[in-house]
């Protein structure tokens, strides 16, 4: 960005987070919960299957057995399936209030000479918009 900053000096430059889906929130939030409630039974030798009159599954008996493994392994996959669900992937670059790039709509992100490109010709078409008169009705 300090490219962009030094060739258009007056540009100001804002990010912001772009809205998630409402149901991505409320998976985050579940898994959040689930993460440390699951890593409180582990920790505390509770099986929760008992509860439901079910036999446990043999990974819960190695999580009791492996704790400090079993309660890593709980935090990293939730984690990453927490920030799975709360990423949009989007950068997308208005330019006066005007759509100039998406990477929702292409895929990927610009390489800085296509970013310099775009933002060149976007000014340029600005420009001369500026400069054609405006007539009254």
């Amino acid at each position: 960005m300090r490219v962009i900053s030094l060739r258009y000096p007056d540009i100001r430059i804002k990010g912001e987070n772009y809205l998630l889906q409402p149901i991505y929130r409320h998976i985050a939030s579940f898994l959040s919960a689930f993460k440390l409630v699951l890593i409180g039974l582990i920790i505390v030798d509770k099986d929760p299957f008992a509860f439901f009159g079910m036999q446990a599954p043999s990974i819960w008996q190695w999580g009791q057995e492996n704790k400090v493994y079993a309660c890593m392994m709980v935090f990293l996959l939730c984690n990453m399936t927490e920030n799975q669900c709360m990423s949009t992937g989007a950068f997308e670059i208005t330019l006066n209030h005007v759509p100039v790039w998406s990477k929702l709509e292409s895929g990927h992100l610009p390489s800085m000479q296509q970013l310099v490109q775009i933002l060149d010709n976007e000014m340029k078409l600005n420009v001369h918009m500026d400069s054609i008169p405006h007539h009254r009705s």
